[in-house]
């Protein structure tokens, strides 16, 4: 799977985008045909708490695109919270067939 990081003015951290890659990348295990996902981080509102924005898309031929977006404290929190969503969409698809 090809993992595309995009980070809207400002620069990912390597550690950002290697915590990033491990976390979505485990996304493989509940469907193996993910052929790619592109993640997208921003600071919504930089002056207040809960402003990291993390979403996740994810791209599975001969299936709808699956996508999550969540706003926490930490991009690391907010890309935990955002795998945990697309976990649950996926074992949903895999019930659907």
């Amino acid at each position: 799977m090809e993992i595309k990081v995009k980070a809207i003015h400002f620069d990912a951290t390597e550690k950002l985008e290697q915590f990033i890659n491990k976390k979505v990348e485990k996304l493989v295990k509940h469907h193996e045909e993910i052929t790619n996902a592109e993640v997208t981080l921003k600071v919504v509102k930089p002056e207040t708490a809960m402003n990291k924005e993390a979403s996740i898309k994810l791209f599975i031929p001969r299936s709808e695109d699956l996508f999550a977006s969540k706003v926490a404290d930490t991009f690391e929190e907010a890309i935990d919270v955002a795998v945990d969503a697309l976990k649950r969409q996926l074992e949903k698809t895999k019930k659907d067939k």
